[in-house]
């Protein structure tokens, strides 16, 4: 029986509103299992739009995406206390999405130069503020992965947004992918902000529904057709 395109979307979406009422709750387990959930229902949503992606080749990646994404969000919950083996997890996360775009890098102009500057200057102030709250951590690994990540983060964002002004990719796509991607990175700067600077009040909820959403986002820019 065809599955309705949609559908697993729906279901994602979903866990991730459960995911959402457990974290204010603070119903541990329900957490826990809501946001395994919410990842494994995105990528069925991937699966069962295969066939019919324009980009059909690069569905791959973006599975691989998701996957990393998951593997990372588990051993975040599982490692509260240890950031390294989460952040290599989501580096393969934001890598396969770049590869996902597969963007060819285009002739510099204004609009490009703009995107480049804003979010690169963005990302080097979070990582200022950051840093100086890794001065206590006593992972000293993470002194030298944060920084990469940022530069892989940024990378992910900048690519995204290149749909704008890139000819292959329409417009309503272009829209959806840049949103993901900012949100995505807006769940990465609360999440650190929370953890190295200071508490953020609901931050985890303000973690997680940026992060899926953004998730989402990501996955129904790239497989989207009417």
């Amino acid at each position: 029986m065809l599955i309705e395109k949609y559908t697993f979307l729906r279901i994602a979406l979903g866990f991730a509103a459960l995911s959402w009422v457990a974290i204010a709750a603070k119903w541990k387990f329900l957490e826990y299992i809501t946001k395994t959930a919410t990842l494994i229902a995105l990528m069925a949503f991937i699966w069962n739009l295969r066939q019919g992606v324009i980009f059909r080749e690069n569905v791959n990646w973006l599975l691989l995406a998701i996957f990393f994404s998951l593997i990372g969000n588990v051993l975040l919950m599982a490692l509260p206390n240890s950031l390294t083996p989460g952040l290599i997890a989501f580096s393969l996360a934001l890598i396969s999405y770049i590869l996902t775009l597969h963007i060819p890098l285009p002739a510099i102009n204004l609009a490009i130069a703009i995107i480049i500057v804003m979010v690169g200057m963005t990302s080097y102030q979070i990582y200022r503020r950051i840093s100086q709250g890794l001065g206590n951590s006593r992972e000293v690994t993470l002194k030298v992965l944060i920084p990469i990540y940022m530069v892989i983060l940024s990378m992910m964002v900048i690519f995204s947004m290149l749909t704008l002004v890139s000819s292959g990719w329409e417009y309503y796509r272009a829209l959806l992918l840049s949103a993901g991607a900012l949100l995505f990175l807006i769940s990465n700067i609360w999440y650190a902000w929370d953890r190295f600077v200071e508490p953020l009040k609901w931050g985890r909820l303000r973690v997680t529904i940026s992060f899926h959403l953004g998730q989402c986002l990501l996955c129904l820019g790239f497989l989207m057709t009417f």
